[in-house]
């Protein structure tokens, strides 16, 4: 079987399957730590508190979506949560843990503490421990080999290759960086997110759903010019950060939906309430200083130091945040093993849709990659 892709659930995915008995080849655009799963810092979601549940988590899913999601795909995420979290302990990442059990943290849309993290570096550490998994394996590697030609049989051009598949698993993620240039904008997203594999997939006759929802991460770096397009982890203000306009009034539930913080930093800004950073551009007040230094230096050790780095302490000072282009929400129709509307193409992670509807909770991305990616990977070795 033949994996496109080389983040999270392409790793995940390229793992599971080999272990499942597959002979497996991975191929990827550029190296194979070039990905946007590694940029993720916020965290990954699993209901491990003792007043939470599979259950709870599904449904906070489910709200955050509109109402949108498919539910057979969010109760899979949160009920193989638990168990996803022990695989990658058992690959090898190590999570923030404190008074005997993990480091939980609320964040945005979540009605309890189920958010893990690796300080503010869990993408780097899980894609990681994938990465070395896959590299200590007998998978065939395709770096620096972008997908070209599709044909149903399957047959696949990338680079210079001509691979022959009796399965194929997409997992090359969204667009959202073409999409930020074409729009002018900055985006969160690593310079190989543009949408080129899901084009490829349509054209074949695969289903799609949700591809015009496109989500922005509501606290993108705003100042200084080198945090521009940076995503300030979101577990800022779960640790007590909150967003004020000019007059450092509080204008939203800063732990609310995604979509909706980031819908009312916009409309606080087109109501003449925002701040303007030093080279013209809108933003609101993230109220840093409200942080303590113990969280700030467990949790966000890596944002710390790149602000530090442009000569802004987020301890002592607020700094600057706007909006900035983020996720692709939508994306090909798969089934509960990632199988897509075409018979042996499967999809996971970014560029699949239907988990998060047409809004994405933080954290239930990298679990989206996981989950999903072993699944399609078990899913596709089985029909190899």
């Amino acid at each position: 079987m033949l994996v496109i892709g080389s983040g999270a659930s392409g790793l995940a995915a390229a793992v599971s399957a080999e272990k499942a008995g597959a002979r497996v080849a991975l191929a990827t655009k550029g190296s194979l730590q070039s990905c946007n799963s590694a940029k993720a810092q916020g965290g990954i979601q699993a209901a491990f508190g003792e007043d939470d549940s599979p259950e709870q988590h599904a449904q906070d899913v489910w709200k955050s979506s509109h109402e949108t999601a498919n539910m057979e795909l969010v109760e899979i995420l949160t009920s193989e949560a638990p168990s996803a979290i022990h695989w990658l302990e058992e690959l090898g990442v190590e999570f923030t843990r404190e008074n005997g059990g993990y480091r939980l943290a609320r964040c945005g849309g979540a009605s309890q503490k189920r958010l893990l993290q690796v300080g503010d570096r869990t993408g780097h550490a899980i894609t990681k421990a994938l990465r070395d998994a896959v590299e200590s394996s007998s998978i065939t590697l395709f770096p620096n080999s972008p997908l070209h030609e599709l044909e149903p049989g399957w047959t696949a051009r990338v680079g210079d290759h001509t691979v022959q598949a009796d399965t194929v698993v997409l997992a090359a993620g969204g667009r959202c960086f073409r999409e930020a240039e074409e729009r002018g904008e900055l985006s969160t997203n690593h310079p190989g997110a543009t949408g080129e594999v899901t084009k490829i997939a349509l054209g074949l006759g695969a289903e799609s759903r949700d591809l015009d929802a496109l989500q922005y991460h509501p606290n993108g770096g705003a100042w200084p010019e080198n945090m521009q397009g940076y995503s300030i982890p979101e577990t800022t203000r779960a640790y007590g950060a909150v967003l004020l306009n000019a007059d450092e009034e509080e204008f939203t539930d800063s732990l609310g939906p995604r979509d909706v913080v980031a819908q009312a930093i916009v409309d606080e800004v087109a109501k003449g309430k925002g701040v303007e950073t030093p080279d013209g551009r809108p933003a609101v007040w993230l109220d840093t200083t409200r942080i303590s230094a113990h969280d700030a230096e467990l949790s966000l050790p890596y944002m710390l130091r790149r602000y530090r780095a442009g000569g802004i302490d987020p301890l002592a000072e607020k700094i600057m945040t706007y909006p900035v282009l983020h996720y692709q929400n939508g994306g090909l129709v798969i089934d509960r093993d990632g199988e897509t509307t075409l018979e042996g193409l499967y999809a996971c992670g970014e560029i699949a849709g239907g988990t998060h509807g047409r809004n994405r909770m933080m954290g239930n991305s990298l679990l989206e990659c996981v989950v999903f990616g072993r699944r399609a990977g078990r899913a596709a070795a089985d029909r190899h």
